[in-house]
Order: structure tokens, then C-alpha cells, then sequence
């Protein structure tokens, strides 16, 4: 059994699509789409803040003043937290935010997001994407009757007056399918996908 992706624009070949049913019909899954929103979202952070820590910063080799007799509070080094040179007590250190989700789940989970784009009629197939020339007013008159707010273009290949066309517009994305991702599908309002990206992307996810 298989699914169609409605057709939109003026290019004849783009008929609407029929795809698998196994990879465009699964089961809507909040926790583990969550799962991987959340999982791209941490594997993008740096996680390079670093802070010294008493063993790092310079200086303090020597007790600064004697034990007794000064008035003051004892101290046997100015690398301590409390001194104003110190280190820090509980220093942050360089590290990786990235969480572990096997290659099964994520197949799933993107299957899943695809699934309820085409039940909610937020995906659809046009070939005549690419405007002939690196005009972004020639660009919105084409997207114009898309009805989207932010809007995803899914494109076999990298067409330069497609990526100078979009740049310059904020609610725009366009990638390909290998470089499709959980979030920017999730934010999307409309994913428009060429007949071979939608099919490479079955393939992929079969």
C-alpha cells in the first residue's frame, strides 16, 4: 500500500508522489520526536566554558602572611576561593552535551515527523522551485501561493540562485536530504520537497 504527496506548482512533473506507507505512515510519537528535538538541540551546544580552579591560576606558592599574630583569618595560600586572585571553588569545565540515541530510533522518529506532515497536509511535492536567477523578488513571487509561514525547501542539489534567492529570508530553509533535520522539520509550517529529494529521503529512512 502506498501514500501520495500532493503536487503544487506549474511543473507537469510533478504529479503528486506516491511513497511507502512504512516509512510515510507511521504512528504519530510525541516522546521519542521530543526525544530527538532534544538530542539535536544538545549536540549543537559548544560546551567550551571553562573556568581556573586553585590549581590553575598562578601564584600562592608560599604561605602569604604568618599563622598567628596578624589579626587576620589564617590562610596557607592565595589561590583559595575566597581570595580575590583564587580560583573558582566549583569551576566549569569543557564538555560534551551530546546524548546517546541509537541509529533504529532516530529512523523511527524522523519517520514519524514525515508521517504526520503529510496526515497534516504540510508537505507537498514542486519541481519549478528554483528561480532563474539570484533575485529574492523573483524568488517570493514563487512561494508566494505556498501559504506558509516559515517554510522548508527540500532540494536534491545545491542550486546557487536558489541559496542567493533565500538567504536573505528569515522564515526560509533550504537543505538536502542529508542534512534534514528533526528541528527544522518540526518548525517548518510547509516543506516543499523535489521528486528526487523526497524520494532519496524514502530510501534513507526505508
Amino acid at each position: 500500500m502506498s501514500l501520495q504527496v500532493p503536487a503544487i506548482g506549474k511543473d507537469d512533473s510533478a504529479l503528486p508522489l506516491d511513497v511507502s506507507e512504512a516509512v510515510f505512515g507511521q504512528d504519530y510519537n510525541e516522546t521519542l520526536i521530543h526525544q530527538l528535538v532534544t538530542k539535536y538541540l544538545a549536540t549543537a551546544r559548544a560546551g567550551t566554558k571553562a573556568q581556573k580552579t586553585r590549581s590553575d591560576v598562578s601564584g600562592g606558592g608560599a604561605k602569604p602572611f604568618r599563622q598567628k599574630g596578624t589579626g587576620r583569618a589564617r590562610a596557607g595560600t592565595t589561590r583559595s576561593p575566597v581570595w580575590r586572585t583564587g580560583g573558582v571553588a566549583f569551576a566549569a569545565r569543557p564538555r560534551s552535551y551530546d546524548q546517546k540515541l541509537n541509529k533504529k530510533m532516530y529512523k523511527v522518529g524522523i519517520r514519524s515527523i514525515f508521517s504526520e506532515l503529510l496526515r497534516q497536509d504540510r508537505i507537498a511535492v514542486c519541481n519549478d522551485i528554483n528561480p532563474t536567477s539570484p533575485k529574492t523578488k523573483e524568488f517570493l513571487a514563487k512561494i508566494k501561493n505556498f501559504a506558509a509561514g516559515r517554510l522548508l525547501i527540500v532540494t536534491d542539489e545545491i542550486n546557487e540562485n536558489l541559496i542567493l534567492a533565500a538567504r536573505n529570508l528569515p522564515y526560509v530553509a533550504v537543505l538536502t536530504p542529508s542534512s534534514v533535520d528533526p528541528v527544522s522539520l518540526v518548525y517548518a509550517d510547509k516543506v516543499i520537497a523535489t521528486t528526487t529529494a523526497l524520494k532519496q529521503i524514502e530510501e534513507r529512512l526505508a
